[in-house]
């Protein structure tokens, strides 16, 4: 670790600690995490068919139910969703924090089941939803609920003759991802979104036939301080934390969520949590 961020990580360490011991605490962990923001963004590419002029993609991910998160709260989150009418809906992972020890029950597909897409749902392995022997049960609840696994492998979304890929890769940590085998026989004249649950994937994947990719993982940091930013964010999200970072002389960009739930901490401070509504637009 070099001495400029050893530096920011003991200031910002110490910052934590005396906010959130005092009047911050109850901030960070009560209220904040309960503040969802809708996060809407236009992507802008001549790329895109002239069908697909205005049509809108939502995105969630990082729930982590049952780590401070609740069906209750997830149900709020759907309704919240629904009422934003989506043509595409996305998950980009990790759907309950700890999978070998969730009580999973019929109550978690009937609320999946709600949510509604006019093109469908799409989702990709997180590495939560891989770890504790997670990743059959969670491909199974996906698939009851309603939603269409894409790992290492793509589709075609189609209006009205006009196409665009849809893409996703296993998980970076915990799975096999294989970008040339997500993309094989994939058109690369077409608009083409990637789904990689870990947005520093970004460094490979702007070197492929990709316009956007979508990603989560790092919640954003979840505690943020003015000048100092995230004071931690988990592996493969060190780079790309947050927002959006356009590569490749604008060619290609890339778009972090900071995710609906909390791991390992359940503060979120400046950061709070978001869903991403995405308009495509033909520049």
């Amino acid at each position: 670790m070099s001495r400029r961020a050893f530096l920011k990580k003991a200031l910002g360490s110490l910052l934590a600690f005396v906010g959130l011991s005092g009047g911050t605490y109850y901030y960070a962990r009560e209220m904040e995490p309960a503040m969802l923001s809708i996060n809407e963004q236009e992507i802008l590419s001549g790329r895109i068919p002239a069908a697909f002029q205005n049509y809108r993609i939502v995105q969630f991910s990082d729930t982590h139910i049952g780590f401070h998160y609740t069906l209750e709260q997830f149900r709020g989150l759907i309704a919240k969703i629904n009422e934003l009418e989506p043509d595409l809906l996305l998950f980009t992972g990790d759907l309950v924090d700890e999978p070998h020890i969730y009580n999973w029950n019929q109550n978690i597909v009937e609320h999946l089941s709600a949510l509604k897409a006019k093109d469908g749902k799409y989702w990709i392995y997180g590495n939560h939803d891989h770890g504790g022997y997670g990743t059959d049960i969670l491909l199974d609840v996906m698939e009851e609920g309603g939603f269409n696994l894409l790992r290492n492998s793509h589709t075609t979304i189609q209006k009205n003759r006009e196409r665009i890929v849809l893409a996703g890769i296993d998980d970076l940590m915990l799975g096999r991802p294989d970008l040339r085998e997500t993309l094989a026989n994939a058109n690369p004249d077409l608009f083409t979104i990637l789904l990689a649950h870990e947005p520093d994937f970004a460094d490979i994947a702007k070197d492929y036939p990709v316009d956007v990719q979508l990603s989560g993982h790092s919640h954003g940091g979840q505690v943020r301080f003015p000048f100092i930013g995230h004071l931690y964010t988990p592996v493969y999200a060190e780079k790309y934390v947050q927002g959006k970072y356009v590569l490749n002389d604008g060619n290609f960009t890339v778009h972090v969520n900071s995710g609906i739930g909390t791991t390992r901490l359940p503060y979120r401070f400046l950061c709070r949590p978001e869903i991403h509504v995405y308009t495509l637009k033909r520049s």
